[in-house]
């Protein structure tokens, strides 16, 4: 069996990305990402050009077609990946983009409001003033300070990369 090729025009070691890409995914693992995701992120992450087509992704993973769509199936859903159509082609690449961190975190401030209104919800329908009414009231106020502070973060993060980038 002949080693994966990666898509890289700089001479590096295949072995030397592939390990990069088992340690990166077993660190997204550890954080609570399923593991073929994570590797396929990681794969995509590690490639020059940030696409790789599903051929691709299970040459280089040795992974199965399947595998490779569950994968880049939770990687959408979650504002990670996105797919591109090759221009005359019915074959798809998943991409990574350079701000996918952020439109990851962006995504998830609207789970975060769905789940401060069911909170509310709770909150109104077992009670503000019983147990359970004053732990959903404190996992509220979490909530809302965390999506308070996510904004500020991430208005300060669009400065900073404005910045660095009239710097090079």
């Amino acid at each position: 069996m002949t080693e994966p090729s990666v898509e890289s025009g700089d001479g590096r070691d295949p072995e030397t990305v592939s390990r990069f890409v088992e340690r990166f995914a077993a660190q997204l693992v550890e954080a609570g990402m399923p593991r073929m995701p994570a590797r396929v992120f990681a794969a995509l992450l590690s490639s020059d050009t940030g696409t790789l087509t599903s051929a691709e992704l299970g040459e280089l993973l040795r992974i199965s077609p399947a595998a490779v769509s569950g994968a880049v199936r939770y990687l959408s859903q979650v504002h990670m990946v996105s797919r591109e159509r090759e221009p005359g082609s019915r074959r798809e690449r998943y991409r990574v983009h350079s701000d996918q961190w952020y439109e990851a975190l962006t995504s998830r401030e609207a789970i975060i409001k769905r789940w401060e209104e069911a909170l509310r919800e709770g909150i109104t329908s077992l009670g503000p003033d019983t147990p359970v009414g004053r732990r959903l009231t404190d996992t509220l106020e979490f909530f809302e300070f965390i999506e308070a502070d996510v904004a500020g973060i991430m208005e300060r993060w669009r400065r900073h990369r404005e910045q660095a980038s009239d710097r090079r």
